[in-house]
C-alpha cells in the first residue's frame, strides 16, 4: 500500500513538473509497451533468439516518463523468452526415426553418433529401439545434442518439458508450506 501512495506522490510531482525520469529496469506494466517481436520464418522463433534462450525487443515508455541511462530517453530493449535452434526439424527428426530409425539414421541426425552406430549394428536393437526411439522424439523428450530446440511450425506440437531441481522443490515447498 506504501509503494502505491509513493507512486501517487511521484505522480503528483511529476505531473507538477512535467515529464519523470525513472529507471527502466523497474517499470511496471502500463509504464510501457513493447514491439511485436519479429519472428524468423526459418526457425519460428523471434529474431535474435541466443543460445541463453533470450531475445530482445525494443520498448517505449509512457508518456510523460523519461528513461534513465537511455540513448533517446523514451525506448529501450527489453528480454523475452525463446526456444533456441540450430536447424533440427521436428518432423524431419520423427520422419528419420519411423522409417529409417533401425539405421539409427534419426540419431545420426541429432548428433548422438555412438547410439547411431549402435542401433545400425544391432537394426535398431531389434526394432524395440525404434520404437522407444519414435516415442521419445514425438514427445520431444529426445531432441538435438548440442542443446538446442527443434525447428517446430508455429502452430506445431510444441510441448513445454517441465523439470526438476533442488530450487524447483524449494519453491514449492515454500509455497505450500507458507
Amino acid at each position: 500500500m506504501a509503494k502505491w501512495i509513493g507512486l501517487a506522490v511521484v505522480w503528483l510531482v511529476a505531473g507538477a513538473k512535467g515529464d519523470f525520469e525513472v529507471d527502466c529496469g523497474n517499470l511496471m506494466m502500463g509504464q510501457y509497451s513493447c514491439n511485436t517481436p519479429i519472428i524468423d520464418p526459418k526457425t519460428q522463433q523471434p529474431v535474435g533468439c541466443t543460445k541463453d534462450n533470450i531475445a530482445k525487443v525494443k520498448c517505449t515508455v509512457a508518456e510523460g516518463l523519461i528513461c534513465k541511462g537511455s540513448g533517446d530517453n523514451i525506448t529501450f530493449e527489453e528480454e523475452i523468452p525463446c526456444k533456441y535452434t540450430n536447424g533440427y526439424s521436428f518432423e524431419l527428426t520423427l520422419l528419420f526415426s519411423v522409417l529409417l530409425g533401425m539405421f539409427g539414421v534419426d540419431r545420426f541426425y541429432l548428433g548422438y553418433p555412438a547410439i547411431g552406430l549402435l542401433k545400425l549394428s544391432t537394426l535398431g536393437f531389434m526394432f524395440l529401439g525404434q520404437l522407444v526411439d519414435i516415442i521419445l522424439i514425438a514427445s520431444q523428450i529426445v531432441g538435438p545434442a548440442d542443446g538446442s530446440h527443434y525447428i517446430i511450425s508455429y502452430y506445431g506440437p510444441g510441448i513445454e518439458v517441465l523439470k526438476m531441481d533442488n530450487e524447483t522443490i524449494k519453491v514449492s515447498t515454500s509455497s505450500v508450506w507458507s
